[in-house]
């Protein structure tokens, strides 16, 4: 714990990270702790799970007393980190008796209104910050410490103007450290704007292949789930992620999976907060052992011992590519990063290796057979009476050539170019809907 006491942290809180058996810091760690404890504004360029919750926790910890007013802001993009953060400010300002609340969207408000009288820092999503400012139910005149986590991560999607309203109720007299795993223009700007002569500390993103091995497999489309559940039965496995583009695809992998009784959970932005909180807790918990996601759902959560990462969609850049593969081969274990390319990924494959950084290996496809799969589309509907949820296939011979079920008439066009509509939208419809074999 010497290297602790050199960067200058107080006897407390090393004793806390002693007891959660933290030995040494991090890369960020080591440059940026004496930098936010001698007051410095900073732009930390790092990825997820290297540590920066211990960097801005500790200046904020060090130097706040419990007072009953909110003295610490840290915004995330998400609710899972809002809470994940929360609970590590805890665990790390517990020798001082710190009121931390984490504020999100998709839960009881009156509720949290009634824990802001007492909290001295909050960790919270921009939506419903905003949401509690706009009702006068939350100040931050007495703010002290402002944390933008994740910065890149709530740019995309879509909190500009809501982060900039937060910052202008914070008073000027403060100090604001930034994180993001990239610096964009757009980070370039809000540091120019709302910091101090901030220091950039950046730990550079890279990929241990000694740790790490990236493979990949080329196969057709219609063969991409049945390889998926031949590697997840055949590879010796911890935890492991799959990561899809969409959250539909999301859906229809998991789904299937547990079909194939593969213990499997999705989780994307379309799960309410009650359910999100619940996969997560299975999967840490290891009564579920594949987590089936999209990246905005995952993109900041600290999941260990995951042994297996699978881009069932390839992601769009090498960026992405390497948050998505940095999940697994953690804390000097080894890992397995397995991307599933068909047709359509071939040009997102392509921008990824653009970084030469990146070696991918080619492995030969083994001969799988097609397992069957069912969509997890809504049921259309159906006049007949029955109901076909579990036999739908899109472009099945149960649909008509204009894509509709068989049995669905559209509702005949009015024309009132000439004598009675009723007449003529039956004559010029009157082939509508017809049966076709």
């Amino acid at each position: 714990m010497k290297e602790f006491e050199k960067l200058g942290m107080s006897k407390g809180l090393i004793d806390v990270l002693e007891k959660m058996r933290i030995e040494a810091p991090s890369e960020i760690q080591a440059k940026a702790i004496p930098l936010v404890l001698a007051g410095k504004d900073i732009i930390g360029g790092s990825a997820t799970g290297s540590g920066k919750t211990l960097v801005f926790s500790s200046a904020i910890i060090e130097n706040l007393k419990p007072n009953n007013s909110v003295q610490a802001l840290i915004l995330e993009p998400t609710r899972e980190l809002a809470e994940q953060v929360a609970d590590a400010i805890k665990k790390f300002s517990n020798y001082k008796k710190l009121n931390v609340l984490p504020i999100y969207g998709g839960v009881d408000i009156e509720r949290q209104i009634r824990k802001l009288a007492v909290a001295d820092i909050i960790v919270g999503t921009p939506g419903r910050i905003i949401d509690h400012i706009n009702r006068r139910t939350l100040r931050l005149d007495e703010v002290k410490f402002l944390v933008l986590d994740e910065v890149d991560r709530m740019f995309d999607m879509g909190f500009h103007i809501d982060v900039e309203k937060i910052i202008k109720e914070c008073p000027e007299k403060r100090q604001t450290m930034l994180f993001s795993a990239t610096i964009s223009s757009d980070i370039d700007y809000l540091a120019q704007k709302y910091t101090k002569n901030p220091v950039e500390v950046a730990v550079e993103s890279y990929v241990d292949a000694t740790k790490l091995k990236q493979r990949y497999y080329d196969v057709d489309g219609h063969l991409k789930f049945s390889l998926l559940v031949h590697l997840l039965e055949k590879e010796k496995s911890d935890l492991v992620m799959v990561f899809c583009s969409t959250r539909r695809n999301v859906d229809f992998v998991a789904g299937n999976l547990i079909r194939k009784s593969i213990k499997a959970k999705a989780i994307h932005g379309g799960l309410n907060q009650s359910k999100r909180t619940k996969v997560l807790e299975e999967f840490h918990g290891k009564g579920v052992g594949v987590l089936v996601c999209t990246d905005v759902a995952a993109r900041g959560l600290d999941i260990k011992l995951v042994s297996h990462v699978y881009n069932y969609d390839l992601p769009k850049t090498s960026d992405e590519y390497i948050h998505r593969i940095g999940r697994t081969a953690r804390a000097g274990k080894e890992g397995k990063a397995i991307s599933l390319l068909c047709n359509r990924d071939y040009e997102n494959f392509g921008n990824i290796l653009k970084d030469e950084k990146i070696k991918i290996t080619l492995i030969q496809t083994p001969w799988i057979k097609k397992l069957e799969t069912i969509s997890e589309e809504r049921p259309r509907r159906n006049f007949r009476g029955d109901n076909q949820r579990d036999n739908f296939r899109r472009g099945s011979k149960q649909e008509s050539s204009r894509g509709r079920p068989q049995g669905f008439r559209d509702k005949p066009k009015k024309d009132y170019s000439r004598g009675n509509p009723r007449q003529n939208s039956r004559k010029n419809n009157s082939g509508v809907g017809k049966r076709r074999y």
